[in-house]
């Protein structure tokens, strides 16, 4: 929690519930005590707070022609609050999955380390193995 708290960028926009990233951050140490309370009850009670289910979308320009709706792309404002715990939650999840090796090793997907390019890899590498077993030659 405590690295969420120092990760939080002073200039994220207020989401629907009206408290915004400055404020977690000026708050600091002090406020992970309340953070990590919230997270207990919301997960013990498997609801989340009203205000962490909504959004608030907003128009971003892309470039080009400020008068052309087509040169914006629509934001979700979402609260803050409800991120940080996200990535807390994330982070734990992930914690334990790698911890007891919960995960296929060809899993790439939200894990450390890996990406869409790995996976990629992975796969043309495998159908390229594939094709030396079965042909005996190589694609070359």
């Amino acid at each position: 929690m405590r690295k969420r708290v120092a990760a939080i960028g002073e200039k994220n926009s207020i989401g629907p519930d009206g408290i915004s990233g400055a404020i977690l951050k000026l708050g600091g140490e002090a406020m992970i005590p309340y953070l990590a309370r919230l997270l207990d009850i919301t997960l013990n009670n498997g609801t989340l707070p009203a205000d962490w289910k909504r959004a608030m979308v907003v128009p971003v320009h892309k470039g080009g022609d400020r008068s052309l709706v087509t040169n914006y792309r629509p934001v979700s404002l979402t609260s803050v609050v409800c991120r940080q715990m996200e990535h807390v939650m994330a982070s734990y999840l992930r914690q334990v999955w790698d911890n007891n090796d919960w995960l296929y090793e060809g899993q790439h997907g939200f894990r450390t380390g890996y990406s869409c390019e790995s996976q990629v890899t992975t796969v043309c590498q495998d159908i390229a193995n594939s094709w030396i077993t079965e042909t005996g030659s190589t694609l070359l």
